[in-house]
């Protein structure tokens, strides 16, 4: 029995969307339907566009051909329901440079309407491993603890959508697994998820499909059939 809440109409869609970069298009065109308590993988290799795909679904790009809808309106970024409901992680070095991790935390989740937000801080800084670099500046944290960080912001905050590119990536297998078991809970409980990945472990965990971007074509797949369909591809 699915225990997860009701979900019927889609939070994100868009039909035959076309993405690129200064008029090139980069893959076949992208159908999505995301519904709540949903999640997307979208794989392929290298250079096929899933950086692209994600950018365009939150509107920091615009769309060659097509349109994205988020909760039945035109994705706008500078519109502040939007940035409230959306929680993204593509770009790690996306902090302000003279606040600390935690008081980047600290900004983020009070921004936000967190009520405890300390201690919500506090919980996400221990659940990725970094409360002993709480104080540290962005500038002095590695690659991996930056990401970190930015995944931190993403979790510390309420959301109804996250967005994710690569979220497994430069974390260790035991973090990666934890991130894994985190989003597909969060998913169980309505949160709509849609990331790129290069890990098929990770997307059998967390996503209830794979898209197979392609230069011809898009393929829904079952996450069952990523790892396979991932194999050879370069991470």
């Amino acid at each position: 029995m699915d225990d997860r809440p009701e979900k019927t109409v889609a939070l994100l869609r868009t039909d035959d969307l076309v993405v690129g970069h200064d008029g090139v298009q980069v893959c076949a065109p992208v159908t999505v339907r995301l519904l709540p308590a949903a999640a997307l993988a979208l794989i392929g290799p290298n250079g096929v566009g899933k950086s692209t795909v994600l950018h365009t679904l939150v509107g920091l790009l615009t769309p060659l051909a097509g349109e994205v809808l988020f909760d039945g309106t035109p994705v706008d970024e500078r519109r502040s329901s939007f940035r409230r409901d959306v929680a993204q992680v593509l770009d790690d070095d996306a902090f302000f440079p003279s606040l600390t991790a935690r008081e980047h935390l600290l900004l983020t989740a009070r921004g936000h309407g967190v009520v405890d937000a300390e201690a919500t801080v506090d919980g996400e800084l221990a659940a990725f491993g970094i409360e002993d670099r709480a104080d540290a500046l962005p500038t002095k944290l590695s690659s991996g603890q930056r990401r970190r960080l930015a995944l931190a912001a993403a979790f510390v905050r309420p959301a109804r959508l996250m967005v994710l590119d690569e979220p497994e990536r430069r974390l260790d297998a035991d973090m990666r697994q934890d991130l894994a078991g985190r989003l597909a809970s969060a998913r169980d409980d309505g949160l709509a998820v849609i990331f790129a990945s290069h890990d098929g472990d990770f997307v059998q965990t967390v996503a209830d499909h794979a898209l197979l971007l392609g230069d011809e074509e898009c393929r829904l797949l079952p996450p069952g059939d990523a790892p396979e369909a991932m194999s050879g591809m370069q991470g």
